[in-house]
């Protein structure tokens, strides 16, 4: 599930792949930029925001894509089979002459202006993984409705940017805390934000992530070996240990 880590790291590999280099092939498959065509512009950098990313090429354009729950860029050498999903599955294709970046399943896809980029990601709080990461803003935002749960908190990108339903269940099992904890009732708020930050940054690097919870319903507490509880919270799953979390559940 794409959060701000794995976006992270699919940023570097779409840098490392295009960056600097001359777009050779461009086809953008969705209806409204069907026609557009980026081959001859060069690549200048791929930068991650949150969960977005941001690939901008000369001439002021930037390509916006989103992965939301399943979507993924791959990137391929000059006679590499694509084995990220089927044809039709495809919504872009960027190549240069010795790597092709192939985007599937992507919810999101759209070319704009690069002095635009405010209206795609302006709304968006500090970037737990970016060069504007402010943690007393991103408190300050979490706090702003004292009545609203933790875990919906975490999960709305305005407050601070990065988090998904993955880190929203780890960040309160760190905090030992249920996600249906009004925010304003914790003891100490800030723990969230260090907490939250302490996970992005130690699974940026790594290809699999060390979850505490998250999907682990019925296999005993990291911490304290009691079961994992799960539940449905708006059609996502929640998980936490019913002895280390403090708080309201369902």
């Amino acid at each position: 599930m794409p959060e701000g880590d794995t976006v992270l790291q699919t940023a570097r590999r779409l840098h490392t792949a295009l960056a600097g280099r001359l777009l050779t092939r461009s086809d953008l498959r969705v209806p409204r930029f069907a026609t557009s065509d980026l081959t001859g512009r060069t690549v200048l950098d791929v930068t991650p925001r949150g969960k977005h990313l941001l690939t901008r090429v000369e001439g002021g354009l930037t390509l916006h894509s989103h992965l939301r729950m399943d979507g993924a860029w791959r990137v391929y050498g000059a006679d590499e089979r694509w084995r990220g999903g089927p044809a039709h599955q495809i919504r872009a294709i960027l190549g240069n002459s010795e790597r092709t970046a192939v985007g599937y399943r992507l919810p999101v896809l759209e070319l704009l202006r690069t002095a635009d980029e405010d209206h795609v990601v302006g709304h968006l709080g500090p970037d737990l993984l970016g060069p504007d990461w402010d943690p007393q803003t991103a408190l300050r935002n979490l706090l702003a409705d004292p009545a609203r749960t933790v875990g919906e908190a975490l999960l709305d990108q305005r407050n601070l940017a990065g988090i998904g339903n993955v880190f929203r269940c780890e960040t309160c099992f760190l905090t030992r805390t249920t996600p249906w904890l009004p925010i304003g009732d914790l003891p100490s708020p800030e723990r969230l934000v260090t907490a939250a930050k302490k996970l992005l940054e130690a699974n940026r690097e790594r290809s699999r992530r060390h979850l505490y919870v998250y999907g682990r319903g019925g296999l005993p507490c990291r911490r304290c070996g009691t079961p994992i509880s799960k539940a449905d919270d708006d059609d996502r799953p929640v998980y936490w240990c019913p002895r280390c979390q403090l708080g309201p559940v369902p």
